[in-house]
């Protein structure tokens, strides 16, 4: 296996990797060049075995042989053109900005994303998806992984986000979730709030998760057939952190639903509301 051994951070072969910590600079470099970074091998190895193509590796001495056969099986073995990086950890740091206790970074090549019609038909093996999560203008990073990584564990089939919603494939939110973003179909609305005119189109009953006077409880809805049938499709819509959802995406839901709260408490997080939510409509299927 051809590795490259390094005594600096710098290397212009590593630009994939550096001040990953920045992240405006992140944000607008990466999509640009159709890049993400995933970091730790249970990171990596879900990437790759959801089909995304590895541009290079970076990782300390000790993760060679934990991604051996990762390394194979990507063209990074003895006559691959997948260059595989390794470094002492001070070299490792000053390369990416932070402690990389991970041991392991891979810079992915972003793969195009489908449109929303696509991404709904081919869940659940073709049948098409049932549950839904839609994602307004959320802008923390954890935030999003949580969420994807709640939708996982849950049962939700596809997550759709809004133009402005902060990048799945981000750094942060790829390790947030473990890996699941690579799980969860997913795609970006180009519209908003016109994109939920597709999933009502689509029959699914568009719920927004808002406080409003005519919100309905949580409870409430899940026992509605909107949920409890046997064909029910939902989306359920979650809004910005601080702010929450915006008027015109609640004006275009179908319902409003609201998490009974107590202890004079208005609001949970919007990752944590989502795996309330997710929970509470979730959909039996058979393993």
């Amino acid at each position: 296996m051809p590795i490259h051994r390094l005594t600096t951070a710098d290397d212009e072969r590593l630009s994939d990797y550096l001040r990953l910590t920045d992240v405006v600079l992140r944000a607008r470099h990466e999509p640009a060049k159709g890049l993400y970074i995933a970091e730790s091998s249970t990171v990596i190895r879900r990437a790759v075995a959801a089909g995304h193509r590895p541009r290079s590796f970076l990782m300390a001495e000790r993760w060679l042989e934990d991604l051996a056969d990762v390394l194979d099986a990507v063209g990074a073995g003895p006559d691959g053109d997948v260059p595989v990086y390794v470094g002492e950890p001070g070299v490792l740091e000053a390369v990416t900005g932070f402690h990389l206790h991970r041991g392991a970074l891979a810079a992915m090549h972003r793969p195009p994303l489908a449109p929303v019609s696509e991404v709904l038909a081919t869940a659940r093996g073709g049948a098409g998806a049932r549950r839904v999560a839609v994602l307004e203008d959320i802008v923390d990073h954890t935030n999003v992984g949580a969420i994807f990584r709640g939708a996982a564990a849950l049962g939700v089939d596809v997550v759709l986000v809004s133009p402005r919603c902060a990048d799945p494939l981000y750094r942060r939110s790829v390790r947030v979730s473990m890996g699941t973003v690579f799980q969860v179909l997913w795609t970006r609305l180009e519209t908003w709030p016109g994109g939920l005119d597709e999933l009502r189109a689509g029959g699914f009953t568009v719920a927004a998760l808002a406080l409003a006077a005519d919100a309905v409880s949580l409870d409430e809805f899940a026992a509605s057939p909107a949920v409890a049938a046997a064909d029910s499709r939902l989306a359920l819509v979650l809004g910005t952190e601080g702010d929450g959802l915006s008027r015109g995406a609640v004006a275009a839901a179908d319902v409003v639903v609201r998490i009974p709260m107590a202890g004079g408490v208005d609001s949970l997080n919007v990752a944590a509301a989502s795996a309330v939510a997710f929970w509470a409509t979730r959909a039996i299927v058979p393993a």
